[in-house]
């Protein structure tokens, strides 16, 4: 009897420390869920570092020797380009990082930097010019529009509000490059618009002016093929067309006061700089169409940027000038 009760009991035993070890794990795996690791705070090239999406721009920052600054105290606002962006701005892979000029790349990723944190909620309805780290403090053009979206430039904010203990990082589909000179110069230096140019020359110091000043403006370029499909073969058949006509041309390509970058392009009508009316049509993807009264149903179409040979860029469209925006398009919009 004594032995049958001291087996039981020592079965007892056996099941309260089952039991009990148990118990400890249950309660063992409250505690972790209840206290997960919460990981250390990082800083914004920290945050570039660890993020999937931005190897790209983590080999740019590691070229440009930009890493302890964006380790820095701050606070800083980065527009941070993913890896897709890289690619359809050229840099495909981190062989081109590190075949770039080093301060050109440094000028590109410092035209990313805004001092100060500003986050989406801090964000202006309509265009906001904001300093950036740039030589010269070349501003970018934040936009937010009535739907709540945000562009920068020609970039569309992906992703906002991403936290650092430096700053905040905004994510980009787009890598924003500064300008490069005025209107003027730009068509003046680009092959494919030299006829634009002489035009602008032919048109007299008004046109000139207004195309290599300050006042903001956005030009539909026609490309120098544009040019010649409308009767203007070269620089001799533009200088000797009647001046007034010329005129009345260019300025049927300029809308004036505004920098309209492709993210803020609408469908709808536009009053051009002449008094004329071009009619925009956005359709899907990148398609961009303009429509002028003296082209009949003929629409111009703005020219998609593109990459060839693996790594050089093909812009086209939103070519950023220190006074405006540059679209080429491939018919001459006829007022």
């Amino acid at each position: 009897m004594l032995t049958n009760i001291s087996a039981l009991t020592r079965r007892k035993v056996s099941l309260l420390a089952v039991v009990a070890a148990t118990l400890s794990l249950t309660l063992s795996g409250c505690w972790d869920e209840e206290n997960p690791t919460i990981p250390p705070p990082q800083n914004i090239a920290q945050v570039v570092t660890s993020g999937q999406q931005f190897t790209l721009l983590e080999a740019a920052i590691t070229r440009a020797n930009l890493g302890s600054t964006l380790s820095g105290t701050g606070p800083f606002t980065v527009f941070a380009p993913t890896d897709d962006a890289f690619r359809r701005a050229g840099l495909g892979d981190i062989a081109a990082i590190n075949a770039a000029n080093v301060a050109t790349l440094t000028s590109i990723l410092l035209y990313h930097v805004a001092s100060g944190s500003i986050p989406a909620s801090a964000i202006a309805a309509g265009q906001t010019a904001v300093p950036t780290s740039v030589s010269g403090s070349a501003p970018i053009y934040v936009t937010k529009a009535s739907s709540g979206s945000v562009s920068v430039n020609n970039a569309r904010v992906v992703t906002a509000d991403v936290q650092a203990t430096n700053g905040v990082i905004h994510v980009i589909d787009r890598v924003l490059l500064p300008p490069a000179g005025n209107i003027l110069a730009l068509a003046s230096n680009d092959p494919q618009l030299s006829l634009l140019a002489a035009a602008a020359v032919r048109g007299g110091a008004a046109v000139t002016g207004a195309l290599g000043g300050t006042t903001p403006l956005t030009v539909f370029a026609p490309t120098n093929d544009a040019f010649v499909a409308a009767g203007f073969r070269d620089v001799a058949a533009i200088n000797a067309a009647n001046i007034a006509t010329l005129t009345a041309i260019l300025t049927n390509h300029v809308v004036a006061n505004a920098r309209v970058f492709s993210p803020t392009l609408a469908s709808g009508p536009i009053t051009t700089f002449g008094g004329g009316s071009l009619t925009v049509a956005t359709g899907s993807g990148e398609d961009v169409t303009i429509l002028s009264r003296g082209n009949g149903a003929n629409a111009s179409r703005v020219l998609s940027n593109g990459v060839i040979s693996g790594n050089t860029l093909v812009q086209n469209r939103d070519i950023n000038a220190t006074n405006g925006v540059i679209h080429k398009i491939d018919r001459v919009l006829l007022p």
